[in-house]
């Protein structure tokens, strides 16, 4: 099977509070919110943090794309309820537009062994 990997990041608000809210609601991700990550095609979904700034690995099918997943997400009262409840510790990137909160990143450096 063909896969496509995305890396991504993401600002939390510079506060220990969203750093500590942040990383205790991935502790226990409701079911409906996982099976809509695997329906959109994502077949690994990895994030890390360092201080306020976190970095999404994903890797997904190679029907994957972000507006499919988007139009998913619209669609889904339980994400948007999900994605209401993260706006709560995540902020803009810097140049980004308004409630742009995840931004894909351009790889610049590809090494295989």
């Amino acid at each position: 099977m063909k896969t496509q990997t995305f890396v991504l990041i993401c600002d939390l608000k510079d506060s220990e509070e969203a750093k500590i809210g942040y990383d205790a609601c991935h502790k226990a991700v409701a079911p409906e919110i996982i099976e809509s990550i695997r329906d959109a095609g994502v077949l690994q979904m990895t994030i890390y943090r360092w201080e306020n700034r976190l970095t999404m690995l994903m890797v997904t099918d190679e029907e994957f794309t972000f507006e499919k997943k988007a139009k998913m997400d619209l669609a889904n009262p339980a994400v948007q309820k999900w994605e209401k409840f993260l706006s709560n510790y995540q902020t803009n990137l810097p140049g980004t537009p308004e409630n742009w909160r995840w931004a894909p990143m351009t790889k610049v450096f590809d090494f295989h062994a």
